[in-house]
C-alpha cells in the first residue's frame, strides 16, 4: 500500500492509506465527470462544429474508461481475480 500523507501531519503518525482499489476509485470518479464535461462542451459549442465533434469523441472515450474503472471496482467488490488471469 502507499501512503500519502495530505497535510503535513507525517510527523504526528497520521498517514493516509490509499489503497489500490481507493486509486481506481478516485480515478472512475474523475474519469466520470471527464464524460460529464465533454459532453456538455460538446453540447454548448455551436460556433465550432469540429471542436464539438473532438469533445463528443472525448466524451465517447472517457465513457469508455470509466465502464473499465467501474468493472474492476466490482470485481474488487466481489472479490474477483484482479490480476487480469483467468
Amino acid at each position: 500500500m502507499e501512503k500519502a500523507d495530505h497535510g503535513g501531519n507525517q510527523h504526528l503518525g497520521h498517514q493516509i492509506e490509499r489503497t489500490t482499489y481507493d486509486k481506481i476509485m478516485r480515478a472512475w470518479e474523475n474519469s466520470m465527470e471527464l464524460t460529464r464535461d465533454f459532453e456538455v462542451y460538446a453540447k454548448q459549442i455551436s460556433d465550432n462544429e469540429k471542436a464539438a465533434r473532438m469533445f463528443r469523441a472525448f466524451a465517447e472515450d472517457e465513457g469508455h474508461h470509466a465502464s473499465r474503472l467501474r468493472e474492476m471496482l466490482h470485481q474488487y467488490q466481489d472479490g474477483g481475480n484482479m490480476d487480469g488471469r483467468q
